[in-house]
Formats: C-alpha cells, structure tokens, sequence
C-alpha cells in the first residue's frame, strides 16, 4: 500500500514576483540568501533584516524562468513590496504581488512538482500553484512543524529577533559566503564569534500551551527566556542557553526544552 502525502494550503502565505533583467542583483544585495547561483525550479529559505540585524521578513526564493517568487507571510506582503520598491531606485526589476496559492506537503512525496522545503528535509515539500485537493488544514502542517522544533514567524515578529536566535543558520536561512546584504555586519559577527546567549527551542509539556509572552523560569526564579507560540503539548521559546539545567516552568506549567537532532548549540 503506497503512503500518501498529507497537504495543507498555507493561507497565511503569499506571493510576490519579482522580475526585470536586474531581478537577481537587486534581491542579492538586500537579503540573507544567495540568489546569483538559484536556479528555475530551486527553492532557498532566506530573510529581510534591517539594518540593524533584526528579523523583518522571512521568505523563500523560488527560481523561475523570466525571475523568482518571494514564498512571503501574506499579513506582510504589502508591507514588504512597499520597502522593495523603496530600495529598487533605478533597477530594471518589476515587483508585483502573484495570486497563486501556497500549499505544504509532508509525510511521502508528493509529486515532480513540488519542491523540497530548503529548511529541513523532514518538514517535507511546498508547492506552488499545484493541482492538488488538501486533506489537511494549517493548524495541522504547524503541529507538524512544532513537532521538529522549527520556529515560524509567529515566534520572531518584525524587528524583534536575530535570525541567528531564530535559528536561520541552522535552517540554511543564512549565506554567510554570499557577500553583503542587509544586517550582515552584525549577522557575521554573531556567528563569527561563536557565543550566542539565546536561541529558539521547542518546549514539551501536558496540556494548553502557556500564553504567547510567558516568562519561563529555571527553579522558580531565575528568568531563563519567553514563550513565543504554540499548540497543546509543544510551543517555542527564546531561552538562554545558559540556564537550561533545573526544572523550569511558565505561568505554573512545568515545561521542558528540547534540542532537536538538527539544532546544535555549540
């Protein structure tokens, strides 16, 4: 009996399209990922940041023929095509926001037309504009995600976090070959000096999630990071790395961190 993949349409995701013969120059020198090398039908995972260093918008890169789709959260895609225009000055780009839907699959392959999330292979597929009948919801391609303890953009905000707290190193969200982007200064002297102090880690507990914004306490006492989002029985927090070892708990729910296979911490 052969496995079918599970599928869920990710309404919270949208397009935009990016063409123009200066398509690749303009996305190179803005973003985490390189996109000199993407080639049509390749996918990466990558992020806007300010200039700063801070997380403004996460998104995949999808090669085309005649240029790429932005894979963007739909709640920001006016906001981001309103800061690309402001940085294309005189470049030969055209920006435009694409209707076409985003879909998740997990669990078998779905088909030659879908593309291998970037991110971690077991988080499956995403497709676009695909001729497929969902049999799942997005409440259930996120249970999905927090089970691998991969934090989302309900878990860094805008403006809020360092991708590298964000784990988007760890996630093949960051190029540091590339050259520069914005935020890479202090995006490369993060990861360059090797001591990072706070990272996103899945939380295991019974029961209701603790509330988005609940300090999480190591015996009691110490402050040892914050609940971002979740489901019953999983969540994401920022934590510090240094106060994992005791018992902690948020809002009177004991809770443990875990580190998943693919997450190291060193």
């Amino acid at each position: 009996m052969t496995t079918q993949p599970k599928t869920a349409a990710l309404t919270s995701r949208a397009l935009i399209a990016l063409g123009g013969e200066d398509w690749r120059s303009f996305l190179q020198g803005l973003i985490t990922q390189d996109v000199e090398t993407l080639a049509p039908g390749e996918i990466r995972f990558g992020a806007l940041l300010n200039p700063q260093g801070r997380l403004l918008y996460d998104l995949f890169v999808i090669g085309r023929r005649d240029g790429a789709w932005l894979d963007v959260e739909r709640a920001q895609r006016d906001a981001l095509i309103l800061r690309l225009t402001m940085y294309r000055l005189r470049a030969k780009v055209t920006i435009a926001a694409d209707e076409a839907p985003v879909f998740a699959a997990w669990g078998a392959e779905p088909g030659r037309e879908w593309l291998p999330d970037p991110r971690l292979p077991a988080l499956g597929w995403r497709g676009y504009d695909v001729a497929v009948t969902a049999d799942q919801d997005e409440i259930a391609y996120d249970a999905h995600r927090l089970s691998l303890g991969v934090p989302g953009p309900a878990d860094w905000g805008v403006e809020k976090t360092y991708p590298i707290e964000a784990n988007f190193d760890l996630l093949q969200g960051i190029d540091f070959k590339k050259g520069c982007f914005v935020g890479q200064e202090t995006t490369s002297r993060m990861k360059r000096r090797g001591q990072i102090k706070n990272r996103m880690l899945p939380l295991a507990f019974e029961g209701a999630p603790p509330p988005a914004g609940a300090e999480l306490l190591l015996n009691g006492e110490r402050r040892a990071g914050e609940v971002l989002s979740g489901q019953p029985g999983r969540a994401i927090a920022l934590v510090r790395l240094d106060r994992l070892d005791g018992d902690l708990a948020a809002e009177g729910v004991a809770v443990r961190a875990e580190t998943p296979d693919w997450l190291t911490t060193a």
